[in-house]
């Protein structure tokens, strides 16, 4: 069975990275030392949380499987855990890649998800 988690990216900064053939993350990432994935359960949270009011966003599926030992499963926002990958990402790793664009409500208008 495929896990897919999701990385939401400012869509300029993926377009570089499948331009330069590798995504070593947005700033934030950068900053904490790893590129931060959700789950599908978490990423509509992750979205109102760390992207409130931003467009022109993308939604990147990865099969979790895929990533190897870089990926750990790590306590986070309420206890749960979250997958951080602690290596660059290969764009060409997404399963899909889909626009994340503001409802008129200001709140992101996903994609249908597999949980």
């Amino acid at each position: 069975m495929t896990t897919l988690i999701y990385k939401i990216a400012p869509r300029a900064l993926w377009r570089e990275a499948e331009a330069r053939g590798t995504f070593a993350g947005a700033p934030v990432d950068l900053a904490d030392g790893y590129i931060h994935f959700s789950t599908a359960a978490q990423v509509r949270e992750t979205a109102a949380k760390h992207f409130s009011g931003q467009d022109d966003l993308v939604l990147v599926a990865v099969d979790a499987e895929g990533l190897g030992a870089a990926l750990k499963w790590e306590v986070s926002r309420g206890g749960a855990l979250f997958p951080h990958l602690y290596a660059p990402l290969d764009p060409a790793a997404a399963l899909w890649v889909k626009p994340l664009p503001l409802g008129a409500d200001g709140a992101h208008i996903f994609p249908e998800l597999d949980i």
